[in-house]
């Protein structure tokens, strides 16, 4: 019910922040190579070059993060492999770069980082509580013959023994003793 817009949120709030990284990155490298600003005696155009191409790298991988969210919110399946750690690296991301905001920049800023950070640690948990059969709720284990199933003819034969593991006191569930090496 609510992984969906989840998801979705996510998407579109990492492909807009692919973007504006990657335009602060490329603003903040006109501005270095435009004043011929140097930092301890580095040269001004490897500044200026490596501010573009971290941009450009890192809003990259928001990009592709925020393609996991968006195919996340599309297939409504959770994500796995790369995909499933892309996002945690993301939410880490988000973590660090909120810290960075409470110190520098100011409290809004964090507030965003931080509630981004929820939802995609949101996303990543709601999609991990479906795993296994046990999410797909209860069966109905009834058939021919009631809850036991179909009931098989017996012989009589002197001493008898019980049928299924139901009978000898186990659960349906249980398997059978696993056998030893002599």
């Amino acid at each position: 019910m609510i992984r969906r817009p989840v998801a979705w949120v996510v998407a579109v709030v990492l492909f807009a922040e692919a973007l504006g990284v990657a335009m602060l990155n490329w603003i903040m490298g006109n501005l270095v190579d435009a004043q011929n600003m140097s930092l301890a005696g580095l040269d001004p155009d490897a500044m200026s070059m490596s501010s573009k191409i971290g941009g450009v790298v890192f809003g990259l991988y928001f990009a592709l993060c925020a393609l996991v969210a968006l195919l996340v919110a599309v297939r409504d399946r959770q994500p796995a492999g790369l995909g499933r750690v892309l996002l945690i690296s993301v939410a880490v991301v988000h973590g660090l770069l909120a810290a960075a905001a409470w110190a520098l920049i100011g409290r809004s800023q964090f507030v965003f980082m931080i509630v981004m950070l929820g939802l995609i640690v949101l996303l990543l948990v709601t999609y991990d509580a479906q795993r296994g059969p046990a999410a797909a709720g209860p069966r109905n284990t009834e058939g021919p013959g009631g809850p036991e199933g179909a009931e098989e003819p017996r012989e009589s034969q002197g001493a008898e023994e019980p049928q299924d593991s139901q009978a000898a006191g186990g659960s349906p569930l249980t398997p059978p003793p696993a056998p030893t090496t002599p």
